[in-house]
């Protein structure tokens, strides 16, 4: 079984029995209990829905569904085509639809596809919508339009463009620096959307790119999470020492890795850290007003808050996923936000991650800066981060595990807005139980990578001694 729930959309591997995997029953029942929650909020005026989707091979087949079951629910159709993660939220807001659904399962593998689901201002939807859309779902709590009442299907493909201008518009991406810098980089795209777009924003940059995994195939050259681990070709081409700058994204684009010119990588929890360094940096603080703030999860990397509060800002933490992380920079007004996952959200665009925002103003920060990748890098704190996990029996009891650890560690500075989080001087470590796996995450920081573990699996112990 692989079919996930959640409030964020419905996910699986392709093929198989109803209710077991992605298939085009559920498919349709999902989407049809989307349209009945969007027509219900009554927020939209268009009468449109945006679909876009990322190169997987299920993804004509998932689209067809989708679009088809859309128009049965009486909603215009604007599908446009082949779409990063933020193209499509941005579709949202520039058509005026009144909602949009992704096709996508991010970083999964090729056997799976996804749909995520977004409201009327391209953002996804919070926990409390999410959780509606599953009861629609559920309880089959929908009908369908009469034949006078069908919607109707469009197709545009003009927003990887106006994609781009939005970039190209934002006041702290500068295009003359970057032009006159003359950067050579290497990008991988990983078979997917980033194929697509990613060699228009470089061209208009005016950066010479060249590309591994450029086309669009679905079939990825490898694992498609942009990790060290599954990044092998990439880093060995970064060491011929033709390139300044190494460039990876996941299959719908909202996550960014970099590599610095020796083909070491510049770490992944650091993109974030590095975009909100230039952010800070650039960004005029009103006279009188608050310090500007910044927003990562619970189990993103420490250096954000030391390069927060180096510029004389603050830092703010936000339990796990993107909507949550979106829910608390609007709350404190945050300039930059993100995840440790190389996820950059920079709200002067929009609010979502979004890897061409990200290389736009990484690229910015080099050009103003005039050092290597490495230099660049080795001017943020060292921090390493080990994860490791804790399996489940079906009697543990993960409250209470939880509640002993916040108990044990009461006198270091606990959070536990999700899971628990213990903030020693020089490290921390974060549980937290999957919402997918039978699984405790336990994610560990400190100054080196055997600090880091040993932290982890101390804490791992002390929920063994207590089961």
């Amino acid at each position: 079984m692989t079919l996930i729930k959640s409030i964020s959309g419905i996910r699986g591997t392709i093929g198989g029995p109803t209710g077991d995997t992605l298939n085009p029953l559920d498919i349709v029942k999902f989407t049809t209990a989307y349209a009945t929650f969007i027509r219900r909020q009554g927020h939209g005026k268009s009468n449109k829905i945006v679909v876009g989707r990322d190169g997987r091979i299920s993804g004509p087949m998932v689209r067809q569904v989708v679009c088809g079951t859309l128009m049965g629910m009486g909603y215009d159709v604007l599908d446009i085509g082949y779409a990063t993660t933020p193209t499509t939220e941005l579709a949202v807001r520039m058509s005026g639809a009144d909602g949009g659904i992704i096709i996508t399962a991010s970083h999964n593998p090729r056997q799976w596809n996804a749909l995520k689901l977004l409201n009327q201002e391209g953002e996804f939807l919070t926990a409390a919508d999410g959780s509606e859309v599953l009861a629609i779902a559920e309880n089959e709590d929908f009908e369908y339009a009469d034949v006078e009442h069908l919607g109707q299907y469009v197709e545009d493909h003009s927003f990887d463009q106006r994609h781009i201008d939005s970039v190209l518009q934002l006041q702290l991406v500068d295009r003359e620096a970057i032009r006159k810098a003359g950067f050579r980089v290497c990008v991988d795209t990983i078979n997917s959307v980033g194929g697509i777009i990613l060699p228009q924003l470089f061209e208009q940059l005016g950066v010479e790119a060249t590309f591994l995994n450029k086309d669009v195939t679905g079939n990825f050259a490898h694992n498609p999470e942009p990790l060290e681990k599954n990044l092998t070709g990439i880093m060995d081409e970064m060491r011929t020492g033709k390139y300044d700058l190494g460039v990876v994204v996941d299959p719908d684009v909202d996550r960014l890795a970099f590599i610095c010119e020796d083909g070491k990588m510049f770490g992944e929890e650091y993109t974030l850290v590095s975009v909100a360094d230039y952010v800070l940096s650039n960004t005029p603080k009103a006279d009188g007003s608050a310090p500007l703030s910044t927003v990562s999860n619970l189990s993103s990397t420490r250096a954000l808050r030391d390069v927060t509060e180096k510029h004389g800002g603050v830092y703010a933490a936000a339990a796990v996923g993107e909507v949550n992380v979106t829910t608390k920079m609007k709350e404190v007004g945050a300039v930059i936000g993100g995840e440790g996952n190389g996820g950059v959200i920079y709200p002067a665009s929009h609010y979502g991650r979004d890897a061409l925002v990200g290389i736009a103003l990484f690229l910015s920060s080099l050009a103003h800066k005039g050092c290597k990748v490495s230099e660049l890098r080795a001017t943020f704190p060292e921090y390493f981060i080990a994860k490791n996990r804790i399996d489940l029996t079906p009697d543990t009891d993960v409250d209470a595990i939880l509640v002993k650890v916040k108990e044990l560690y009461k006198d270091q500075q606990v959070n536990d807005i999700d899971g628990v989080k213990i903030d020693f001087p020089d490290k921390w470590v974060h549980l937290r139980k999957s919402n997918t796996e039978p699984i405790i995450r336990v994610y560990s920081e400190a100054s080196t990578m055997e600090a880091a573990d040993q932290l982890g699996k101390q804490i791992m112990q002390v929920v063994y001694d207590m089961q």
